[in-house]
């Protein structure tokens, strides 16, 4: 596990095994998490998105307490995967960070509860998996605009981003803001501290 800039953000780059036959790989190891969060990843629900070439999905966060921890992979293709830190008073507030995920490399990504994700496919189709500490709760589920200037996120160029309907019409960051809607770091800190104490 290695920390990424964005505070509660690591990046898993496993032993990838390769021979005759194909590959073998450990994906996720519970153990390696926990010692770096200091309290297990509890799983709760699991999601798979196929997205062709361009698709561009987030930026997307859930309300904390309780939030939605997630570990991310791309079993097949390849996309640009994003954190953002939307945690009102983090010290990395408004900072972004980018990972390529792929089949090859076979990176993980964890961010923690508070935390924004987004990712963009770059091959000709790109399947995610992510595994997520909590289910899904619409009323608690929330979006930045990714293509946000204030964010200024650094997507590839070359490529004509292809939204949902819904995060076409997301707030920008300045106006999720201004409604309330971000996370306040302090609270994800004491719910962080709730699960190491758990």
């Amino acid at each position: 596990m290695e920390q990424m800039q964005i505070p509660d953000a690591y990046v898993f780059t496993p032993a990838v095994h390769r021979d005759d036959r194909g590959v073998f790989l450990e994906w996720f190891r519970a153990e390696d998490l926990t010692a770096a969060l200091g309290y297990r990843f509890e799983l709760a629900q699991a999601n798979l998105s196929v997205s062709r070439r361009g698709v561009l999905r987030g930026v997307h966060f859930a309300e904390v307490p309780v939030g939605q921890a997630k570990y991310v992979t791309c079993v097949a293709g390849a996309v640009l995967d994003v954190v953002v830190d939307l945690r009102v008073g983090s010290p990395a507030f408004g900072r972004w960070q980018s990972v390529p995920l792929d089949d090859v490399s076979r990176r993980g990504v964890y961010l923690a509860e508070g935390l924004g994700h987004a990712f963009l496919a770059l091959s000709e189709e790109a399947t995610v998996a992510y595994m997520c500490s909590q289910p899904y709760a619409p009323g608690r589920e929330h979006g930045i605009h990714p293509l946000d200037p204030e964010l200024g996120i650094a997507w590839p160029e070359g490529l004509d981003p292809l939204l949902s309907p819904k995060d076409a019409v997301a707030p920008t960051l300045a106006e999720a803001g201004a409604r309330h809607l971000l996370p306040s770091y302090d609270d994800c800190l004491a719910y962080y501290e709730k699960l190491r104490s758990a």
